[in-house]
Parts: structure tokens; sequence; C-alpha cells
């Protein structure tokens, strides 16, 4: 459920906004929708530039491609039993 909040924005920010909203949508009255769409995609970005982050961050411990599928054997046996 949307929620009501007031912002205070600065004048390029708001005429950026404005302006967004009359290309996007033909009226300035869709800010709302303009304000929704930037903050969301920035973060969702911000969530998958933190997993990109983590998958490179060096690894603590080094295992080859045969340990692992015995480890996810093992894991799945302990869990069916």
């Amino acid at each position: 459920m949307p929620k009501r909040v007031t912002i205070l924005l600065d004048d390029s920010v708001y005429e950026a906004v404005v302006l967004e909203s009359i290309r996007k949508y033909g009226t300035a009255k869709k800010i709302s929708h303009v304000i929704n769409e930037i903050l969301g995609q920035h973060l969702l970005r911000k969530k998958f530039d933190d997993v990109i982050k983590l998958l490179q961050k060096p690894k603590k411990v080094q295992i080859d491609e045969e340990d692992f599928f015995k480890f996810r054997r093992e894991l799945s046996k302990r869990l069916e039993g």
C-alpha cells in the first residue's frame, strides 16, 4: 500500500523529475511514479552490487568440484533422513 510522505527536493532535482514525468507520462502529476521508479532502480541495483561484491571477495576455503558434490550428496542424505 502506498505511503504518503513529504520530501524536500533541490530546485534542479525537482525540475529534472518534472521534466522526466512530462516526457514519460505527458503530465507533471506523475512525479511520484518517477521518484518511485528512480529509487526502486537504485535500491535494486545496490542490492545487486552488494551480491556481486560478495561473490568477488577472496574465498576463505578452496574446494574442488568433486569434494563439493560429495559434500552435497552427504548433506542431502542427512536432510532426507
